[in-house]
């Protein structure tokens, strides 16, 4: 018998209202996405203000420019991190909550970065950012893109972050220029498949059946690691690619 309920007519609404879903979900992840993104590059706009601010002002240079000083704060930072900026624990805190925590952690690290304008040269530290950013944007697309699933990879790029980790305390006692060398190639890479791993899981992290306060601190949460990562690259870039002053 013939079932009215499978008439072209209706399949056809039923396509429809599937395209509507579609279409205003995918509205909803461009919006999440220009989010995240525009929380790490408000966060390296304040670093970077921080820094040279830093690096150009006597008094302040006198300050965090000092190495205890600057151990100290990164030791803050490394803390704040580690419990302020909780996931879980941000998850139920207020949007502005969360977002001042992120701002404030931007700059505390910032502070700690003037050593970057002392070291190279003004021209190479901006066109080594510009390369960043250019690598940083292609990487992303990658992570936003690709249909294969990244979090495979995440075990192998921990791994690998560990060993760039103990690698760099013993070469700072080893003080050879080669490891140097060899662990910013090598950390290049690394924080290359970060990027695209921590931009495939802020994709993931959306979800259009959460209300917008939720979907607002997870891009925020999703900010930080892409942030960090950021961070990360364009220091062993500019190991790698910068002047020396």
């Amino acid at each position: 018998m013939y079932d009215q309920n499978q008439t072209p007519f209706n399949a056809g609404s039923a396509y429809t209202e599937e395209g509507q879903r579609s279409t205003v979900y995918d509205a909803g992840l461009r919006t999440h996405m220009q989010r995240v993104f525009n929380h790490v590059g408000a966060g390296l706009a304040i670093s970077g203000i921080a820094a040279f601010s830093v690096y150009s002002i006597a008094p302040l240079a006198a300050i965090f420019m000092n190495p205890i000083v600057s151990i100290i704060l990164l030791l803050v930072w490394f803390g704040f991190m580690w419990i302020a900026m909780n996931p879980n624990k941000l998850m139920r805190q207020s949007v502005a909550t969360v977002q001042t925590k992120y701002y404030a952690s931007t700059l505390l690290l910032g502070l700690t970065m003037a050593y970057i304008f002392a070291s190279y040269t003004g021209d190479s530290v901006v066109r080594v950012f510009f390369i960043t950013a250019a690598m940083f944007l292609g990487i992303s697309l990658v992570g936003y893109t690709t249909k294969r699933d990244l979090t495979k990879m995440s075990s192998f790029l921990m791994m690998g972050l560990i060993g760039l980790i103990v690698a760099s305390i013993v070469n700072a006692f080893l003080g050879s220029a080669t490891m140097s060398f060899a662990i910013s190639v090598i950390a290049v890479l690394v924080f290359t498949g970060l990027i695209a791993y921590e931009t495939q899981t802020a994709k993931r992290l959306y979800n259009e059946n959460n209300s917008d306060e939720n979907n607002q601190k997870l891009a925020v949460i999703s900010a930080v690691g892409l942030y960090i990562n950021f961070i990360n690259l364009f220091q062993h870039l500019l190991h790698l690619l910068g002047n020396r002053q």
